[in-house]
């Protein structure tokens, strides 16, 4: 009898357990079930900082701001068409430089590189980028050295071989370009980080870019000097809704490949230019804002522009003014002779 008790029990405590499990299988199935059935939720795009387009990866890439040639023998350049923003300003003279700012592309070479300038360096800092040049003047690297300007000079890396190689086919000093892949390992080996978080800049919503307002400007026209070789213009293409530049009545193209060099903003700022010494060299005023056009989707308009935090912004009625997302070429031209002598927009 006393067996048959204890099987009982045994038996009983079978079944609860079976039960139990049951009762957990099923709570589990429906947890999984109601899981399904609830939205997920998906990761919030990321946009690149300087272009406003979106991406599926980090955009926390360094920015790299590059010094490039436009001297007649130094053209056509290499990589101008995969920067987001190119600064165009002038060095000496009538003849302008960029300073190209890469992130959301990276180009397998830039250049020709050239020498640095003041403004060219704060420009780059306040964007929050690693500056590059090739050779400055004995107190232009004091002052980088002084602000603590994140740099990589040209001149300690010449012809290495890795970060800078000098061509053949163009003399110096407009044959010393930049090996891009090698720009994060060798900034990495000088202290500097690699990866930075930026505040996006302002840019229009997909409803704002159905009209945008302004007067019409399908030609653009900025003039440096008398000189032909100095005249910048930039041509709207209505399909693609882009602006192709020139210079000198020659599209500018990539070397390597003869793309052409196409952008979505155009910015023009006027500010106070002063020559500083006997090679011609200036001091301009990026800080103190003034007019400027913006230009985008085939019309322009009459905006200020502001040094915000270091990034150059146009605005309107006291608000910043959104950029088409995309590429933006900004020309910087003097207070003389002002833009009304300065550059022409036409339909």
């Amino acid at each position: 009898m006393r067996q048959r008790r204890l099987y009982f029990v045994v038996l009983v405590l079978i079944l609860l357990a079976a039960c139990t499990n049951d009762k957990t299988d099923e709570q589990s199935n429906n947890d999984a079930e109601e899981q399904q059935l609830q939205p997920k939720k998906s990761k919030e795009p990321e946009i690149y900082p300087l272009t406003g387009i979106g991406t599926d990866r980090a955009a926390d890439n360094r920015i790299v701001g590059v010094m490039v040639n436009n001297h007649q023998e130094a053209r056509p350049q290499s990589g101008l068409s995969k920067a987001d923003i190119v600064f165009e300003i002038l060095a000496e003279g009538s003849i302008t430089r960029f300073l190209a700012l890469f992130q959301s592309e990276q180009p397998d070479v830039v250049g020709p590189v050239r020498s640095a300038r003041e403004y060219y360096a704060n420009l780059a800092d306040g964007y929050g980028a690693l500056y590059v040049y090739h050779g400055a003047a004995d107190f232009i690297d004091d002052m980088i050295a002084t602000w603590g300007i994140e740099h990589l000079n040209g001149s300690v890396y010449d012809n290495d071989g890795r970060l800078f190689k000098r061509v053949d086919f163009r003399a110096a000093p407009h044959n010393s370009y930049l090996q891009f892949a090698e720009v994060y390992d060798v900034a990495e080996q000088n202290g500097y980080s690699i990866e930075m978080n930026y505040e996006p800049l302002p840019f229009l919503t997909d409803a704002e870019r159905v009209d945008i307002p302004g007067d019409d400007a399908g030609h653009v026209e900025v003039i440096y000097s008398e000189s032909p070789a100095n005249m910048v213009e930039f041509a709207y293409d209505e399909h693609d809704g882009v602006y192709t530049r020139y210079s000198n009545r020659e599209k500018t193209v990539e070397r390597q490949t003869n793309e052409p060099v196409q952008v979505d903003n155009i910015l023009i700022v006027e500010t106070p230019h002063q020559t500083i010494d006997d090679a011609g060299r200036r001091e301009i005023d990026l800080e103190s804002g003034g007019d400027g056009f913006l230009i985008q989707r085939g019309k322009a308009r009459h905006v200020q522009w502001q040094n915000k935090d270091g990034r150059i912004i146009p605005m309107e009625n006291g608000e910043p003014v959104g950029f088409v997302p995309g590429k933006t070429w900004v020309n910087v031209v003097p207070t003389e002779p002002g833009m009304k002598q300065s550059v022409t927009i036409s339909d």
